[in-house]
């Protein structure tokens, strides 16, 4: 035991020497991205259920953005719009299956963690991929750039034994297993294993770090996404977390107002809900409390995560100069409205947790929760700036630096949404939100079935078919359409014009 303990305080010495060797300037960053997590998921945004104790604290230790929102509410579409750092009405990067909308190297070269490469950084990316990167000859150039590219592409399943490319990982469910490779990418030396005994789909991707220069990691779950969620508990090895926890909460669990006879929220010609995926088509209160559970069950899990994650890097005396960057690709709808799924526009689709802790910013600015509106594209110019590496000029979104500092700047006043994938029954919409009120408009689905149409509302002047506006601050669940209020008439016209405005400006 003497020498265990020896040689972990050796470890720890020589990781310190490390990190006051590195710039300022350059601090290591680690972006946590999750699948489908609601707002409203974690113990301080008011969940009834689920604890999220380290969430918490990440975020007293850092900043929380109650105001975050995703444009693009749907997988592929919003980690297309973070790597860019631009809508998806100007990147053109669709959700998976449309023909020739992939994203091209040059643009992948643009990313936040390409940038951060270039200046200097070792770079890994670990789980979840949503986005076809390189076209023909280059489509594995994403795990050909980065230096440690641990990646499945589409969703990951709860058990990661399925897959051959996870063989190499001692445990076998996800959370746990991108754990385990995260410890792999942090100290190689101590998961010899994984690298030796790594898979032929990964092996040639997989550098061992160089612990003399800073590094980027992007760790990707695909938790809490229903995809993932079916085998939880499944197995006898599986923790008794995924079996029994919160089973005894069962009915502390909300429901949607009037759940499960609830009208269909929109006319037939926009969208019925038998269109749905059947995962998403929540039709009894136990199975959307079934579902609700193991979602709580797997957010806790992540929640664990940020625990062990932040014990880690605390041993090898780095926290201090590690950057988090936690976030989801978007919510969910569980019954609300009738209706599960995202990609529609309301906030239980749009609205995410977005926590940025930054330990060498001065404590003053620790523990604050921001109001101003913020969006995904924010995310990689705030990671860039904090990193000391300039943004380009291609990017439309904006650091949060300065909001982070307390530095009284311009913010935008409101945010353009959109969603373009016309399968599986979804409507084209837009939408314009603001803090008060959001305007919603939907596009006849005649003539756009399976087709990718990012310029067809401004090139062909369409009109919408169907609108809707709710007042945010009086109705926040967004039960009452005013849209055909005559009292609401000059504020449906002023977002109406806003609307078409910024359909132009953001594809420029």
């Amino acid at each position: 035991m003497l020498n265990n303990i020896i040689a972990t305080k050796t470890k720890t010495f020589i990781y310190s020497l490390l990190a006051l060797n590195l710039n300022a300037s350059q601090p290591n960053i680690i972006y946590i991205k999750t699948d489908d997590q609601r707002y409203d998921s974690l113990s301080m945004t008011g969940h009834p259920v689920t604890q999220t104790p380290h969430l918490d604290q990440l975020a007293k230790d850092g900043a929380f953005f109650d105001q975050a929102v995703i444009t693009s509410p749907i997988c592929g579409p919003s980690r297309a719009n973070t790597f860019s750092g631009q809508w998806e009405r100007k990147n053109q990067i669709g959700f998976s299956g449309y023909l020739g909308n992939d994203m091209t190297s040059e643009v992948f070269d643009n990313s936040w963690l390409m940038r951060l490469q270039s200046a200097g950084y070792e770079t890994g990316y670990i789980g979840k991929n949503h986005v076809n990167i390189g076209l023909g000859k280059n489509k594995h150039y994403m795990q050909k750039s980065l230096d440690f590219a641990y990646i499945h592409k589409g969703h990951i399943g709860f058990h990661l034994s399925r897959y051959s490319k996870f063989s190499n990982l001692k445990n076998q469910t996800q959370v746990e297993g991108l754990m385990e490779a995260t410890e792999a990418f942090l100290e190689p030396s101590d998961k010899e294993y994984f690298y030796s005994n790594a898979d032929a789909s990964v092996v040639d991707f997989l550098k061992r770090r160089n612990h003399e220069k800073p590094f980027a990691l992007s760790i990707n779950f695909n938790l809490p996404h229903a995809s993932s969620i079916g085998g939880m508990g499944g197995k006898a090895s599986d923790p008794d977390l995924y079996k029994t926890l919160y089973s005894e909460k069962l009915d502390h669990f909300p429901l949607p107002k009037g759940f499960p006879n609830i009208p269909e929220p929109l006319p037939s010609t926009v969208f019925q809900r038998s269109e749905l995926m059947p995962y998403y088509q929540y039709k009894t209160k136990n199975g959307l409390i079934d579902t609700m559970v193991k979602m709580a069950r797997a957010n806790t899990a992540i929640d664990l995560f940020i625990g062990s994650l932040r014990e880690h890097l605390n041993r090898m005396a780095i926290a201090d100069n590690t950057i988090i960057v936690f976030a989801s690709d978007h919510g969910l709808l569980l019954g609300e409205k009738g209706l599960g799924g995202k990609t529609f526009l309301y906030e239980d689709s749009v609205r995410i947790p977005l926590i940025i802790y930054a330990p060498f910013l001065n404590d003053q600015h620790a523990a604050k929760r921001h109001q101003q509106l913020v969006v995904g594209q924010d995310i990689p110019a705030t990671i860039l700036d904090l990193c000391g590496t300039a943004i380009p000029d291609t990017y439309q979104g904006k650091s949060l630096v300065p909001i982070l500092k307390g530095i009284d700047s311009e913010w935008r006043e409101d945010v353009f949404l959109e969603n373009l994938f016309t399968k599986q029954g979804y409507p084209r919409m837009e939408a314009v939100r603001s803090h008060q009120w959001k305007y919603i408009r939907y596009f006849s689905k005649e003539h756009d079935r399976d087709q990718y149409l990012p310029h067809h509302t401004s090139e062909k002047a369409e009109e919408p078919i169907y609108e809707e506006l709710f007042n945010l601050v009086n109705d926040p669940q967004e039960e009452h359409n005013l849209a055909g209020d005559h009292l609401h008439l000059a504020t449906l016209n002023m977002y109406r014009a806003r609307c078409k405005k910024l359909v132009y400006e953001l594809a420029q």
